[in-house]
């Protein structure tokens, strides 16, 4: 079909260059001769000058005596013919040159150029797509060859399972034997589930540098256009093509964006979207069975699949691609610190251990920014102060000193953050208080961050509510100091922080005895995005929920304020010290709060650092700001 396309494309190219040549070809003899008025011709035939006369239609051509030919044009009402019997000057008549063909040519030319026209904006309006203007049917997989920048195995860190599942497919590749002869059949599929930065793509990169088959690459966004079939037709095609390269590995990214369930949409079954998913689900598993073609596809939202894409057959294996554990990040950091020159005093496992909950892209992430900093100081090499400077940053957002804050709002911001810091040290099950700061970063004028001591793979409803304590501690420390009339906006971060962890512990988890053990977030919250259509609660539910949240939520900043008024004295001492220090970290905090300075070198307490961030913080102090910032405490979520 291209082909053919082509062969027409130089067929028409070929006739407008031929009808021009007859065009220009047909007026030569005429361009050879020299152009004059026509009042000069009548006076060359009176004065006897003129030997001989062409009339070709509205043109005369003549020679006068000495040899030389002229071109004239007649006017309508010339009566050239009855001038030259006149004169008695011989002269011939032939009719205009213009071949039949060329004027069927030229009659033709305005159909071309409006042909030519539609096709430009076709073109330009399926975005100059492969195969021209009635090519938007065909695939947008692109055949990837990484001669610069390969990726392989090796670069991959931290998500050892994975790895091994997917090294096995490129086995499969290399030597089918080892596993046929056993009635082994190779994966007709792999899906790999995860958050996003842990390195799926990665994974896809890898899996082409290592398998030494073609490598296809498209993303799911790519099949779905305005017109109806569209996508099913890219379906199709990338399968051909597949089947032509085959054995070879077909990478859709992000597949959710056109496979998602079938029947939630508009239109019914007719829509643009589940048109290409039927097609791709025939296309992997249908009568037609694809030999040697693999389909490895990512997703964050395996939930929103279509159960039909999912099943054995399609994708056999569901891999998936988790955040990092301690180990799991040590070794990602070695991965990207390779061409990093890094300090003697640089300790990969210690930065592990002080980055809980980052993926594989904020590691590279913090290795990057740590990289950045020490260039900017002009250092050599990059040291453990540039990765805790850089962690600073990626975790609580960059300092704004520049940000112009009155006495009574640092006073305000450091009785917050000493509040959050003496009810977390003060609770036995909260996480270890890492830092305490009033210096603004990000969207927040003061933030505590804590860390806990071992990756966190659940919560208990104890450790949850002491963590809601700490939570509610920052408004407890300003009614407390201020009075219930002065309290300012800042815990509205915090708010919706206990908020959050308050209505996870009754709807999802089961942790209010008068609620029970039902998962009612879906139902609650209006979902309606699931395959069974969503459900219904009555008011009389809804109202108990709401209540038992408000209960858990009032229960914390009672605890709160107790453990503030009990002991006021380290309080006050944590915030004097805020105050004048501005920033401390876990161990000058204690230190403040016994009534010692902090001491100036905190290098030591890296080495301590557990996992998990959480943070809880108070908000810009500006009149139209209500809720919290970016940097509020993650919500804890519970043992898959």
């Amino acid at each position: 079909m291209g082909n053919a396309r082509n062969i027409a494309f130089w067929l028409v190219l070929f006739l407008l260059i031929l009808a021009l040549f007859n065009l220009f070809s047909g007026s030569g003899s005429i361009n050879q001769s020299k152009t004059v008025k026509y009042s000069e011709f009548v006076e060359q035939v009176d004065s006897g000058s003129v030997s001989q006369v062409t009339l070709d239609g509205e043109n005369i051509r003549y020679r006068d005596t000495a040899g030389k030919d002229f071109v004239t044009i007649r006017p309508e009402d010339a009566e050239v013919t009855k001038l030259l019997l006149e004169k008695d000057i011989p002269f011939t008549a032939e009719p205009q040159q213009q071949s039949g063909f060329q004027s069927f040519l030229l009659a033709l030319a305005p159909f071309i150029l409006l042909i030519g026209v539609w096709v430009y904006f076709m073109n330009r309006m399926q975005g100059g797509g492969k195969g021209g203007a009635m090519g938007f049917g065909k695939s947008k997989a692109k055949m990837l060859t990484e001669k610069h920048g390969r990726v392989t195995f090796d670069d991959v860190a931290g998500i050892d399972e994975a790895k091994e599942e997917l090294e096995e497919i490129v086995e499969f590749l290399r030597n089918p034997q080892k596993f046929s002869r056993l009635g082994g059949k190779i994966p007709k599929g792999a899906l790999l589930v995860g958050p996003p930065g842990t390195g799926k793509t990665l994974l896809a990169r890898a899996i082409a540098g290592e398998a030494g088959v073609p490598f296809f690459t498209i993303s799911g966004s790519d099949f779905v256009e305005m017109f109806v079939g569209v996508g099913a037709s890219r379906v199709r095609d990338m399968f051909e093509q597949a089947k032509k390269n085959a054995p070879c590995i077909v990478f859709i990214d992000e597949i959710d964006a056109v496979g998602r369930h079938r029947g939630a949409g508009y239109g019914g079954g007719n829509d643009e979207r589940e048109q290409t998913l039927n097609q791709l689900l025939v296309e992997m598993d249908g009568f037609e069975a694809n030999e040697g073609v693999i389909i490895i596809a990512a997703t964050n939202r395996k939930d929103v699949l279509d159960p039909a894409l999912l099943r054995p057959g399609r994708f056999d294996r569901q891999v998936m691609v988790m955040n990092p554990d301690i180990k799991g990040r040590e070794k990602i950091l070695g991965v990207h610190a390779r061409k990093t020159p890094l300090g003697p005093d640089v300790d990969l496992r210690i930065i592990a251990r002080g980055t809980p909950g980052f993926s594989g892209a904020d590691l590279a992430n913090l290795v990057n920014e740590a990289a950045l900093m020490a260039a900017r100081v002009g250092r050599r090499f990059v040291t453990m102060e540039d990765f805790e400077n850089a962690k600073d940053k990626v975790m609580m957002g960059a300092e704004r000193r520049s940000m112009v804050l009155t006495d009574d709002q640092k006073e305000k911001t450091a009785y917050h953050e000493a509040g959050h810091a003496v009810v977390g040290l003060a609770l036995p099950q909260c996480d270890p208080v890492y830092k305490a700061t009033i210096i603004p970063r990000g969207g927040a004028l003061g933030m505590v961050v804590s860390l806990p001591e071992i990756d966190r793979l659940n919560w208990h409803k104890s450790e949850c509510e002491e963590k809601l304590a700490m939570t509610m501690a920052g408004k407890a420390a300003e009614i407390i100091k201020y009075g219930p009339d002065n309290v300012s906006n800042g815990p509205a971060g915090d708010i919706q922080q206990a908020s959050g962890l308050a209505r996870a512990m009754v709807l999802r988890w089961g942790m209010s005895d008068k609620v029970g053990n039902v998962d009612y977030e879906q139902a609650h919250e209006g979902y309606s995005g699931n395959a069974a259509g969503g459900f219904s609660i009555s008011a009389n539910t809804k109202e108990l929920i709401e209540d038992e949240v408000k209960l858990m939520i009032d229960h914390a900043y009672e605890r709160a304020y107790k453990i503030l008024t009990e002991r006021k004295d380290d309080w006050e001492r944590l915030a004097q010290g805020l105050l004048e220090y501005e920033t401390l970290t876990g161990e000058e905090i204690e230190r403040v709060m016994r009534g010692e300075p902090p001491e100036d070198s905190g290098g030591d307490q890296a080495s301590d650092e557990p996992e998990k961030p959480s943070v809880t913080a108070i908000p810009k102090t500006q009149p139209k700001v209500t809720g919290g910032d970016s940097e509020g405490g993650l919500e804890p979520e519970p043992t898959a």
